[in-house]
């Protein structure tokens, strides 16, 4: 069977179980929704300051919760594999003749669509909150934090393929994450930083992105922010997958 064949089964089998619990899409919204509602409000008094585009608070916090949504919808898709992974599923699958690239790029076009959903809905809310951005560059952010969504999901079926254990997994994504996260500046602009933490900052991938989707929001489309982020997200995503691919073919 070709991976395209394999990929859209998988698609079709994990959306269907998607859709029969759609309250857990619901649920993964609620964080960014929190820090949309209670956190949001309190940028409104700084918005002068560096890093805020004179006064276009959402503009600069609403991106940074899209890149946060795209990541944390994302890495914890690995506990349902590990999951198939103990219950034999998925190495009935593989002794098919379904081919073992599609067995995940279906899965990460189900979190694909799913993370499309979720950032629309918040960027609704947002827009109720008082967002005004170009339409298109709105749409071209939405393209982004999806390769992001893409990335960080090769990611999280590839750690969780490799280590095959719950609590090993949520230990390795807390530690791991909090940093990544921390220093990509979704919160708050990193331009409010000192030097050396913008200098740590720089290191990590997601930062580049978090900016480009701010110029994205910007209707900033050529810039070299929005250029460098775009093939950073590219990139996470094709090593992502690779290192997915890898996981799931050295466990057959």
């Amino acid at each position: 069977m070709t991976t395209a064949a394999t990929s859209w089964i998988i698609f079709r089998r994990s959306m269907r179980f998607t859709l029969r619990k759609p309250s857990w899409v619901i649920f993964g919204l609620m964080q960014p929704l929190l820090y949309l509602a209670l956190f949001g409000p309190l940028l409104n008094r700084i918005g002068q300051a560096p890093g805020f585009d004179g006064g276009n608070t959402w503009r600069v916090f609403v991106p940074g919760l899209l890149v946060q949504q795209g990541v944390f919808s994302a890495v914890f898709v690995g506990f349902g594999i590990i999951s198939e992974v103990r219950s034999g599923a998925l190495d009935r699958m593989k002794i098919s003749s379904a081919g073992e690239l599609g067995l995940l790029l279906g899965r990460m076009l189900r979190d694909a669509v799913v993370l499309t959903v979720q950032a629309g809905l918040l960027t609704l809310g947002a827009l109720v909150a008082g967002l005004r951005a170009p339409a298109g560059g709105v749409l071209a952010a939405f393209a982004l934090v999806t390769v992001v969504g893409l990335a960080m999901s090769g990611f999280a079926y590839g750690l969780a393929l490799v280590l095959k254990n719950e609590e090993a997994y949520g230990q390795v994504l807390n530690t791991l994450m909090l940093p990544i996260m921390l220093l990509s500046g979704v919160l708050l602009p990193l331009a409010l930083a000192p030097g050396w933490l913008s200098g740590l900052a720089e290191a990590n991938p997601l930062s580049h992105i978090v900016t480009a989707e701010r110029a994205l929001f910007a209707g900033e489309f050529g810039g070299s922010d929005t250029l460098v982020g775009v093939a950073v997200a590219a990139g996470l995503a094709v090593l992502t997958t690779w290192f997915a691919s890898r996981a799931i073919r050295s466990g057959s």
